[in-house]
């Protein structure tokens, strides 16, 4: 990566354009609401890959609290899982020197052009999205407008940093799809305003299913159940949680996710986590038990979450250092934002300040 700006200056004392990348690399933005503790597949399905893009991309990292707020949240722990989650980042791997780390509240931006967009999106598109029906049913008390339209400002979000990629899982590419289809629908009134984002999938851990119930994804509702397990958890939790988890009545290990979708799941944690490919993980556990399997899979998580959990509470225990980090990282996103931002703006005849 390279920056104009100089480690640690103000960026009152800047052009903008020595905030924003100086080099012509694919751009990358992703994030995950901090609505809770980033989970086993957070680290593996998204966090792991985000940071062997680092070196190769211009990446854009966010903590995604205004869409955590679709679903009533208490402020104080948002608060505090929004740091956690900072400092989970970091522990993991993400180097803020090579990527931008915010949040995502800090850059304006973000809300001002998913107004612009929500006015360029069709209510039949949005009725269509899966998810949203899918958080209809858990949240019935709860069926708010941002709900509906938070996958607009999905769209805001990978737009206005003119991304070229967006790491998601499978169930996600859905909300890529209609981003696409809004930036076209802008750029066919306006001109080439917007890139056209591609979905960026890993073929190794892009979904990991919960450890309960394997036909879904691992989600940090499922805390008390014990279908996920968190990066911050104790080393034997992580193997409470492996143990306990839910395979078949069969012997063998192997990987066929319809007909054996909790040994898949575990096959696919442990290559992932070990660096090894699934038939590598077939082979090496050929023949033996899943109690054994499962003592290994649980043994193999438990170091690879070990450094994540130490780093992640020896950050915590420095919030000048994290405050330095997402104010920085406020500082250039909102660059590169509000460049796209104010040519919107033009575009759509509102008068320049």
């Amino acid at each position: 990566m390279v920056w104009g700006l100089r480690p640690h200056a103000p960026a009152s004392n800047h052009n903008i354009k020595d905030l924003i990348f100086m080099d012509d690399r694919k751009i990358i933005l992703s994030g995950i609401k901090p609505s809770g503790a980033l989970t086993l597949g957070s680290y593996l399905g998204a966090i792991k890959n985000w940071v062997e893009l680092s070196d190769t991309y211009n990446c854009y990292y966010m903590m995604a609290d205004l869409h955590a707020i679709t679903v009533r949240q208490d402020p104080a722990t948002l608060r505090r899982t929004t740091l956690e989650q900072i400092a989970q980042y970091i522990a993991c791997g993400l180097d803020p020197e090579k990527n931008v780390i915010f949040i995502q509240s800090h850059v304006p931006a973000h809300a001002e052009l998913a107004w612009v967009l929500n006015c360029y999106t069709m209510f039949g598109e949005l009725s269509r999205m899966t998810q949203f029906k899918d958080k209809s049913q858990k949240n019935a008390d709860n069926i708010n407008a941002g709900l509906f339209t938070y996958p607009v400002l999905m769209a805001a979000d990978i737009l206005i940093y003119q991304a070229d990629l967006v790491p998601v899982g499978d169930d996600q590419k859905q909300h890529v799809e209609l981003t696409r289809d809004i930036a076209n629908r802008f750029n066919g009134v306006y001109g080439d305003v917007f890139k056209l984002p591609e979905p960026f999938i890993p073929k190794v851990g892009a979904r990991i299913m919960s450890l309960q119930d394997p036909t879904s994804k691992m989600s940090k509702s499922e805390i008390d159940n014990g279908g996920c397990v968190c990066l911050m958890d104790k080393p034997e939790d992580i193997m409470r949680a492996f143990k306990r988890a839910v395979t078949d009545s069969e012997t063998e290990i192997r990987y066929d996710v319809k007909a054996k979708p909790g040994i898949s799941n575990l096959l696919q944690i442990y290559a992932v986590a070990t660096g090894k490919s699934i038939p590598q993980a077939e082979q090496e556990f050929a023949g033996q038990g899943y109690g054994t399997f499962k003592q290994a899979v649980g043994e193999a998580v438990v170091e690879l979450l070990r450094p994540v959990r130490e780093e992640a509470q020896r950050l915590l225990a420095d919030k000048a250092y994290l405050e330095k980090v997402y104010t920085e990282g406020a500082q250039k996103a909102a660059a590169a934002a509000n460049r796209t931002l104010r040519k919107v703006y033009k575009k759509v005849g509102f008068i320049q300040k």
